[in-house]
């Protein structure tokens, strides 16, 4: 004979909510062992209960359903290696989240400590330039994936010597990207010579400006409070012109593994006569 709870002491046994193993029924992630065909009351086996515990501790985790159900019909089949490799999958994610948050923490302590970062800011006149580039509307929440891809297609269609020496990888960011959340991004690398455009990645003029500068130290966590050091010394002296903002990546996470070492130049377009 097989021992049923009924769903409340399943609830009880799991600390699963009702309303919880409802949702896991209708999604099919945790069937009752049977359900009542005239009173839809629903049974829970013996069973069951390591499943639903399984259950309840990646949720716990944050784990998306879809997930928990690749976990649940790996262990079914005996794949360990795939149920071990979606855990381990969704653990880094927690891991760069923890990382993420840390760093907003860190960020938003400075802030009501009111410190303010150093600004060092130069004027530069830059002459337009040719370069590789990839361009698209880029979604704010997505930037950095997006520049992280653009740069590796950059990088993947430059041939030995066509990068400008000394040159940086950069990108311009254009207003409507910081107005509206979206907008047109340009990742661009400086080149020199003979280059051939590969798929996305074409070749263009970056336009010369005059731009009032200055290095940003740190991870992009905390970019803003340049940015509004930036922006507010141009604002002040009623310098700012239309145009896009200017980054250059100095030093990039691929060249150093502490966030702390990361260098990024911000240039913003201003009047040439000041």
């Amino acid at each position: 004979m097989i021992d049923l709870f009924s769903i409340g002491d399943f609830s009880r046994v799991t600390h699963l909510s009702v309303k919880a193993l409802r949702h896991y029924h209708d999604v099919g992630l945790l069937e009752p062992a049977t359900v009542d065909p005239a009173t839809g009351y629903r049974s829970y086996s013996v069973a069951q209960v390591p499943t639903a515990q399984v259950i309840r501790r990646l949720r716990d985790l944050d784990m998306p359903l879809d997930q928990v159900r690749a976990v649940l019909d790996a262990s079914s089949a005996g794949d360990v290696a795939e149920r071990d490799r979606v855990i381990l999958v969704h653990l880094a994610l927690m891991e760069q989240q923890l990382e993420q948050t840390q760093s907003a923490v860190s960020s938003l302590r400075t802030l009501l400590e009111g410190s303010q970062p150093s600004l060092t800011v130069e004027y530069r006149s830059v002459e337009p330039a040719r370069a590789l580039a990839v361009r698209d509307r880029v979604p704010w929440d997505d930037v950095e994936a997006w520049l992280s891809e653009a740069f590796g297609v950059l990088h993947k269609a430059l041939v030995r010597g066509s990068a400008a020496p000394g040159e940086p990888d950069g990108a311009l960011y254009s207003s409507e990207f910081f107005e509206m959340h979206t907008g047109e991004v340009v990742a661009f690398v400086p080149v020199v010579g003979t280059i051939s455009e590969v798929g996305a990645a074409k070749l263009i003029e970056l336009p010369g400006a005059h731009l009032a500068v200055t290095m940003h130290h740190g991870p992009f966590d905390d970019l803003d409070q340049t940015y509004a050091a930036l922006g507010s010394f141009v604002a002040e002296r009623a310098i700012g012109v239309e145009g896009p903002i200017r980054e250059r990546y100095v030093v990039t996470a691929d060249d150093r593994t502490d966030p702390s070492d990361l260098r990024t130049e911000v240039g913003w377009p201003v009047s040439g006569n000041r």
